[in-house]
């Protein structure tokens, strides 16, 4: 299912006209506006009127006033539906079938297209009704033709009441990301709207208001009806006024373009770009995004010298990084945006020291009921993920510290897994070991011992978890299975002798590291998959069985007479779970500690918690380690904070995702992928419970993970759980961070004529993720592109 692109081209001005309210006068100001494009440059441009949903009789359609009283415009309706009522009902009620939003956008765009390519020109797109009104499918207006993207002349409300409901429709254009490029309106001296509009609009961003007089009234006898309209049209002054009106369009319009023309070249010039290499860099390689919506990017696609060319000026890209892992209900997501509008509404920023706010204790709870986690009740508030993991060392060795009597002075470090990576502050940084992300950082000092581990892919159609060379003699050679659900079946494979040799490794390196004379203050690990690691799949049971052997292992660690107070209480060390990328159902459940069959002591909760619109960050905690900063003395305290701590707006942005997503789940919107991907026998009844469904599966086909696997030429091994895809490129000097191998697949991914894939690399390691509304269309779509790209690097 291709995506819909943005309407923009050099040579055709496109406006959408929207109404306050219905009988606002839309197609008289459509009417004077066609005839005034038409005189625009000496009469040299064409000019045409789409209306893509009409209601009433076919003979008194919209379109055929615009015939009438604009006869050099060519005319077109998308669909017409003869009862004059609501765009919904009319659709329900002719017995036709309904087109979909995207079925209806996509005819807009080609007409738009065909528009283009005829000349230079003007487009005016007439909505039905109000704002509001919904569409043949029943979507608001305001939400189908979002996508569009093109300016809004929007006609006000001239009557009684009119000057509210003229706000209230441009406030609701405003939110959902349209530029209202002029405001028109019928004169009426009872109400005297206008005025108070001009004054309202002027400090909304000089929005100009333009006011004609008002059409004449209805005559009986369609004759004299028809001579007074044709009267009324040639009025000078109307016909002057709306004049002007296209004119400050075109300029607008020659704005914008050289606006997204140059903005490349001016960020070349001014920005300083996150984990870029500024010197490989050039303005080319800039992409400019005008707008954004559902899974794609509207990114500017310069034309070079071809100024007169009718191809788009835009063009859609996938989202194939889900905005740096953080969207999960789409971009422009409305009920991510009207949350965030109604707790600035309510709140702005309020200090959070000793306060509290609704949205805040809200999702404080809902997070920890969300887990499910007995050992978590408390919620500490940071801004990103990076910090909510300091906050969360924090937490780990102070608590270690306190129980087991180390002095203030010692050296307390963290274990982890070889790969992991926590952010870039200094201080979880340093629970990092040395790597491209830090080595050249002067601060860096690597706190900690960090395990190697066997990792999971599937090769040539296996899922294999592979055992490093230096490990086997420890480890053993590794396992093959036939699905992924097998992998993470940890509760049978922890039967088998893997588990204990997996155990009794752990505690080996534990005991070496004892009696070194080194003190440890937490686990610290991502569960199932390293992220910024470069996309690695660790065995869950390896993650298992090392929490279970740090649990257990407080002899080598501390002192072995302190024992926890409680089955909650955490032991051995403290385990922390960053699940700032993998959580959330990023990997298919809520959180991806239940994977491993645990219960960490402390988790780390950002990106996909505010479902890509803001930051924040949550750090949950055991009662066990809130108690640890118990005390009379305030420099006891958790000394911790930001400015912007637990900041309403982000709060109930997190609080509306959660229950989006917690919703989505219980629905089960993902079942398509749950049964038709990755299940052996498909559940018959999609209704059916979660419990029936696999433990481990994706929006990735497993027929296309297979066909990937199976490139070996290309490809050393490829995953994919839940929205996560991960293909390791072949790379003959090891791979790692800095390989290029990735780079010609993803520069293949962003050619394309219709619409290409916007994605970001970790070395060899190409990966790619859906939003959590990725359609079954969109990501077989994606599949078909990613096979083609793959056969053609």
């Amino acid at each position: 299912m291709a995506p819909i692109q943005s309407l923009l081209w050099r040579r055709l001005r496109i406006h959408q006209i929207y109404g306050a309210n219905t009988d606002v006068g839309k197609t008289i100001f459509s009417t004077f506006l066609c005839n005034a494009a038409s005189n625009h440059r000496g009469g040299a441009d064409r000019v045409a009127y789409l209306k893509p949903v009409s209601t009433g009789p076919g003979d008194e359609a919209d379109s055929n006033h615009i015939k009438r009283f604009a006869p050099s415009t060519s005319t077109e309706v998308l669909y017409q539906y003869d009862i004059p009522c609501s765009p919904h009902t009319a659709a329900i009620a002719s017995g036709r079938p309904i087109p979909s939003d995207h079925a209806l956008l996509r005819k807009i765009q080609e007409a738009a297209a065909r528009e283009a390519g005829l000349g230079p020109g003007w487009l005016f797109l007439e909505t039905a009704g109000g704002v509001h009104s919904p569409g043949p499918s029943g979507t608001s207006q305001a939400e189908l033709y979002a996508p569009l993207r093109s300016p809004v002349l929007l006609v006000g409300d001239s009557r009684l009441g009119g000057i509210s409901q003229t706000i209230s429709s441009y406030e609701s254009l405003k939110i959902r990301g349209y530029d209202v490029a002029s405001v028109l309106l019928f004169e009426n001296d009872q109400y005297n709207n206008d005025g108070y509009l001009e004054e309202y609009f002027d400090n909304q961003g000089k929005i100009p208001v333009t006011t004609i007089p008002e059409p004449p009234t209805k005559h009986s006898n369609q004759d004299e009806d028809v001579a007074a309209l044709a009267a009324y049209y040639s009025h000078t002054v109307s016909s002057s006024k709306i004049g002007k009106v296209v004119e400050v369009l075109d300029k607008r319009a020659e704005d914008r373009i050289s606006q997204l023309e140059s903005m490349s070249e001016r960020a070349f010039k001014t920005i300083w770009y996150p984990f870029t290499q500024q010197k490989l860099l050039s303005p080319s390689s800039i992409s400019t995004i005008d707008s954004a919506h559902g899974d794609h990017f509207q990114i500017y696609k310069s034309q070079g010298a071809a100024k007169s060319s009718d191809k788009p000026l835009i063009q859609p890209a996938f989202d194939g990084s889900a905005s740096w892992w953080t969207q999960g209900l789409g971009h422009a997501s409305s009920q991510l945006t009207l949350a965030a509008a109604y707790a600035a509404g309510r709140y702005g920023h309020v200090m959070f020291a000793e306060a509290v706010h609704e949205p805040a204790i809200t999702l404080a709870e809902n997070l920890l009921r969300g887990m499910q986690n007995p050992r978590l009740t408390r919620a500490f508030y940071t801004d990103n993920g990076s910090t909510g993991c300091e906050v969360a060392i924090k937490m780990a060795l102070r608590a270690s510290r306190d129980r087991y009597g180390w002095d203030v002075k010692d050296k307390i470090e963290i274990l982890g897994l070889k790969g992991s990576y926590h952010g870039d502050t200094i201080g979880a940084m340093d629970a990092s070991e040395p790597c491209t992300f830090n080595e050249k950082v002067d601060w860096y000092q690597g706190k900690g011992y960090w395990f190697d581990y066997p990792t999971v892919n599937c090769t040539n159609g296996k899922w294999v978890v592979h055992v490093p060379e230096a490990l086997r003699e420890h480890l053993g050679g590794g396992e093959e299975f036939e699905a992924l659900s097998h992998v993470f079946d940890v509760s049978s494979r922890s039967e088998s002798a893997v588990l204990d040799r997996y155990e009794t490794y752990v505690q080996l390196v534990l005991e070496q590291l004892g009696k070194q004379g080194r003190k440890f203050g937490g686990l610290m690990m991502e569960p199932v998959i390293l992220g910024a690691g470069g996309m690695i799949f660790v065995d869950p049971l390896f993650q298992r069985a090392l929490v279970n052997a740090v649990r257990k292992s407080a002899h080598l660690i501390g002192n072995a007479h302190v024992q926890p107070t409680g089955e909650n209480d955490w032991s051995g060390l403290p385990v922390i779970h960053d699940e700032v990328f993998t959580g959330l159902y990023r990997l298919g459940r809520f959180t991806p500690s239940s994977f491993l069959g645990v219960h960490p002591d402390i988790t780390v909760h950002a990106k996909l918690l505010t479902g890509g619109l803001l930051p924040l960050c949550l750090t949950l905690a055991s009662d066990s380690i809130f108690k640890t900063f118990e005390s009379d003395d305030k420099s006891d305290a958790l000394l911790h904070g930001h400015s912007y701590t637990a900041h309403a707006i982000g709060c109930n942005v997190a609080v509306e995702t959660l229950n989006e997503l917690q919703t989505m789940d219980s629905r089960g919107d993902w079942n398509w992928a749950r049964n038709s991907n990755w299940k052996e026998d498909p559940v018959p009844d999609s209704s059916q419970v979660n419990a029936a469904l696999p433990e481990a599966w994706s929006v990735w086909s497993r027929d296309f993970v297979t066909e990937v696997s199976k490139r070996t030429e290309k490809v050393s091994g490829v995953w994919a759980l839940g929205s996560v895809l991960a293909i390791t490129m072949c790379d003959a000097d090891g791979g790692g961070y800095k390989s290029r191998a990735a780079t010609d697949f993803q520069a293949a991914l962003k050619q394309g004529e219709a619409w290409s894939v916007h994605s970001r690399v970790l070395g060899n390691v190409f990966y790619i993720m859906a939003s959590q509304k990725t359609s079954q269309e969109t990501v077989e779509e994606m599949e078909r592109k990613l096979l083609y790209c793959l056969e053609k690097i």
